[in-house]
């Protein structure tokens, strides 16, 4: 008998999800209040050595599955629950091996998350703990002990596929193994670039910011509501919380934001200052150990005509240089672009395998009109744009190439193929040895699960 944890491969869409089936599903990656309050009649449907999967573990696992968008069938929940056997199973035998995640990695792991989930309320604890119905502590309580599992589950298959690479004649084998058939169809592809530069803000206009901004302080301290002038005023999200920011950890903000912060009082507010996000003014509330709750009133001053213009300019002078070859296209942008998501690939924005051949379905659509208008090989004028922060910037775009709409090929799609190829020689090595790792625990499935056929 052994645990089957390799499903059968159709297509490279559902190679891509393989490694997957191995981990332990932590699936949402925050709190969920429609999973707590769904009311499930629990049961233990699995014990592998100490460790025990009950049916509210899985049918939480399936909502979760089916609230992304996917189908509901027998078989997802087969394959569910597959992963929650496999992830169980590895940290049994992580034990058994000795591998050891320490409770430092497991604090910080848990600080983040909770970061993220007070994030989600405005980073007040308050709210969170009313929408719960529980303590912070009580629901760091609920979630410390999965994050754990996460971590050396993680662990264990980094330790197992270490070391694991594909040759060439392997990617080859794989995708002549594949039935044309069931070949997937591709949408038109395009490699462009682009060199991003944000406007220089005149000390002009940041000084108008913190002229205002130290009015508003002001207001504050003569009696007026920080949070209604934040909710007013702010264009920070935080905004319509007030300007909360909840506690946070020392170290997680702008370097400028903290120093500013700790050296408050509670409840003093901070004269104006500068960081990357824009003008701040800070209210320190409280501190807390390695903690701090503050809130805050960000401006982010938008650049003059004038500004954008002399970014234009410098932009139209490097493509100048990039066109008459004195520095490439993909040199210019590690040194010059303010864009760092993509300065590190040479300007290129990349797929989910790190290939540099991008859907056009999947192209913000401003680049696609852009696009749509130039040559392949054309560089494009430069472009004012706004970003997602919600900042202007300047681009200019490096249209390098464009394939038509096919069916899977080595020539045209090698980083996919060759993605999809270690992704299953990943997977059968998990296979492998999970294979042998069973013999080392005792695993029992529930009979109502049979028709999975997980121990065949």
């Amino acid at each position: 008998m052994c645990i089957n944890v390799q499903p059968k491969i159709k297509n490279l869409k559902s190679i891509k999800y393989t490694i997957a089936l191995v981990a332990i599903m932590i699936i949402s990656g925050s709190y969920s209040k429609a999973q707590e309050n769904r009311v499930i009649v629990d049961e233990i449907i699995s014990k592998i050595d100490n460790y025990i999967i009950l049916k509210s573990d899985l049918e939480r696992s399936y909502m979760s599955y089916l609230s992304n968008g996917n189908q509901a069938s027998a078989g997802a929940k087969c394959r569910i629950l597959a992963q929650l056997i496999s992830g169980k199973l590895m940290v049994a035998k992580a034990e058994i091996d000795s591998v050891i995640v320490s409770d430092e990695e497991v604090d910080n792991n848990l600080d983040r998350r909770m970061q993220l989930i007070l994030s989600q309320y405005g980073g007040s604890e308050e709210q969170l703990e009313q929408y719960y119905g529980k303590t912070v502590e009580e629901i760091q309580n609920d979630i410390r002990d999965d994050i754990k599992e996460q971590l050396v589950v993680q662990r264990m298959q980094d330790e197992i596929l270490k070391g694991i690479r594909v040759t060439p004649a392997e990617v080859k084998r794989f995708f002549n193994n594949i039935p044309t058939d069931s070949l997937p169809y591709f949408s038109t592809e395009v490699e462009v670039a682009q060199i991003v530069k944000q406007p220089t803000i005149s000390n002009e206009r940041k000084n108008e910011l913190k002229l205002k901004l130290s009015k508003l302080a002001d207001r504050v301290r003569a009696g007026e509501s920080f949070e209604a002038l934040a909710k007013e005023y702010s264009q920070g999200p935080s905004a319509k919380y007030g300007g909360n920011l909840g506690f946070t950890q020392r170290g997680a903000m702008a370097p400028q934001f903290e120093a500013n912060a700790l050296k408050l009082k509670p409840m003093e507010i901070s004269e104006p200052f500068e960081t990357s996000f824009g003008i701040h003014i800070v209210q320190l509330l409280e501190r807390r150990g390695n903690e701090y709750n503050s809130r805050h009133i960000i401006l982010i001053p938008d650049p003059k005509e004038e500004d954008i213009n002399k970014t234009k300019k410098s932009l139209d002078s490097l493509k100048s240089l990039i066109e008459h070859d004195s520095i490439s296209f993909q040199k210019a942008a590690a040194e010059y672009s303010d864009d760092k998501a993509t300065a590190g690939s040479g300007g290129y924005f990349t797929d989910e395998t790190g290939g540099l051949k991008v859907s056009v379905e999947n192209l913000d659509p401003v680049i696609f009109f852009t696009l749509d208008s130039m040559n392949v090989g054309d560089i494009s004028q430069p472009i004012t744009f706004r970003q997602d922060d919600g900042k202007e910037a300047v681009r200019i775009l490096y249209y390098k190439s464009k394939v038509a709409p096919h069916q899977a090929n080595l020539k045209d799609d090698w980083q996919k193929i060759q993605s999809a190829t270690l992704n299953e020689k990943k997977s059968r090595v998990l296979n492998e040895w999970f294979n042998k790792a069973r013999n080392d625990v005792f695993i029992s499935i529930d009979k109502q699960y049979d028709y999975c056929g997980i121990m065949n």
